[in-house]
C-alpha cells in the first residue's frame, strides 16, 4: 500500500537471489561506529535493498512461521534490540525518505521521535509529580492523543482497524521499556 516496507522481518522475508548477491558483501560486513554489528540484520538488509533501488513489499497472503517471545523478559530484550536497530538504520536510510510514500516518512519520523517525546513527557510528568505531588491531566491526554493519532492514521491508510491495537504498546513503552 505504501510502496515499500521499511523492515522485512528476517524469518518472513524472501529476496531475489540476484538482488541478495549484489548486496551480500555490504550485508555481511555490517559495522556501526567502527564495530561489527550483530543485531538488526533484517532491517539493515531491507535498507540496503531500498538504497540499491529495489522495492520491498508486503504480501498479505504469504504464510511464514517464526519463534516469538512468550514471556516478558525476552519480549523486552527483543523490543530493545529492535529499538537500537531502528535508530541505527534510520540514520542509514534518511536520504531514502524523500523518494518514498509520505506516510512512510511520517512513520519513520514517528518511530524515532515518538519514543523520545514519550520519554520526555514521562520524565516531565515524574518531575512534576516529585515537585508538586500531582501530574497535570493534559500530560496523560497528550500521550493518549499522540498514540491514537499515529495508530488511527496507520489504520486509515492501511484500511485495517487492527492497527489501532498498536496503541497498547504505549503503556509497555512508558512502564517497561523506558525504565
Amino acid at each position: 500500500r505504501f510502496g515499500a516496507v521499511m523492515c522485512c522481518c528476517g524469518p518472513c522475508a524472501m529476496y531475489r537471489r540476484s538482488a541478495l548477491l549484489l548486496l551480500l558483501e555490504q550485508y555481511e560486513t555490517q559495522f556501526f561506529r567502527g564495530k561489527p554489528s550483530d543485531f538488526g540484520e533484517d532491517r539493515h538488509l531491507t535498507i540496503l535493498m531500498l538504497k540499491a533501488g529495489f522495492r520491498t513489499e508486503y504480501v498479505p497472503d504469504a504464510i511464514a512461521a517464526t519463534v516469538v517471545p512468550d514471556t516478558l523478559l525476552p519480549y523486552l530484550r527483543q523490543q530493545l534490540r529492535w529499538a537500537r536497530s531502528t535508530y541505527r538504520d534510520t540514520l542509514l536510510g534518511l536520504h531514502l525518505l524523500p523518494g518514498l510514500d509520505r506516510y512512510l516518512t511520517l512513520d519513520v519520523v514517528g518511530q524515532n521521535l515518538g519514543p523520545l517525546l514519550l520519554a520526555i513527557s514521562s520524565i516531565a510528568a515524574l518531575a512534576q509529580l516529585a515537585l508538586t505531588g500531582s501530574v497535570p491531566w493534559w500530560t496523560g491526554l497528550t500521550i493518549v492523543a499522540m498514540t491514537m493519532i499515529r495508530c488511527s492514521v496507520a489504520a486509515l491508510r492501511a484500511g485495517e482497524l487492527r492497527f489501532l491495537g498498536f496503541s497498547l504498546h504505549t503503556p509497555i513503552n512508558i512502564f517497561l521499556l523506558l525504565p
